[in-house]
């Protein structure tokens, strides 16, 4: 005898049915803006085309090298031009601090040689004495340095590397002439780091 009471949709549950084709299941996907078919397969496919490996990377930096753009090898070419006009300003600024240096240490001993031509003058460097040592070290270093000395008897006088300290008119002479050296002159290079103070020989008129 049949249920009355039995309403739609209490039909028991069958374990075997199917449900492919059973509405609302894909239309609730397609909803959601889910695709049901291949789900997995895409989306791990996305996550490998997405993902970059340190050899990616190191495959892209050798491509570039072996075969680099326009743009890459203009800016190659600026930094490397960049480099160049740095060494060479690196270079010549230590070549200028070098000289200063070098300046510096030398005009701090050049009354130390002044002594020394003064001794030498009044005998007291007597030939393989201490102090004659001394002095022959001292010069020696200070010539290694670049330093030259100039100013002798004999040589023109030159009003742009001598300073006249006294004027002796002489006999026999056509020009102007060092007569006598009171403080040698240095030169660091080409560079004037004192003029000779000289007495100089000038032609006499009687």
């Amino acid at each position: 005898m049949a249920d009355d009471n039995k309403r739609p949709g209490d039909e028991p549950f069958d374990e075997g049915a199917s449900t492919e084709g059973a509405p609302g299941a894909d239309a609730e996907a397609e909803a959601e803006g889910v695709s049901v078919e291949g789900f997995d397969e895409a989306s791990a496919e996305g996550i490998e085309e997405d993902e970059l490996t340190v050899q990616d990377i190191l495959d892209a930096a050798t491509r570039e090298v072996d075969e680099p753009t326009s743009e890459h090898l203009a800016d190659l070419k600026r930094v490397t031009a960049e480099y160049a006009n740095y060494r060479r300003r690196t270079e010549a600024n230590r070549e200028v601090e070098r000289e200063r240096v070098t300046v510096d240490v030398v005009k701090g001993l050049i009354p130390v040689l002044d002594d020394l031509d003064r001794a030498e003058k009044h005998g007291d460097l007597v030939e393989d004495s201490a102090f004659s040592t001394i002095a022959a070290k001292l010069r020696g270093s200070v010539e290694r340095l670049g330093v030259k000395s100039f100013g002798t008897v004999g040589e023109p006088f030159d009003p742009t590397i001598h300073e006249a300290i006294f004027q002796l008119p002489t006999a026999g002479i056509e020009s102007e002439t060092v007569g006598d050296v009171i403080e040698t002159g240095y030169f660091l290079g080409s560079s004037l780091l004192r003029v000779a103070k000289v007495v100089v020989q000038v032609p006499s008129d009687g």
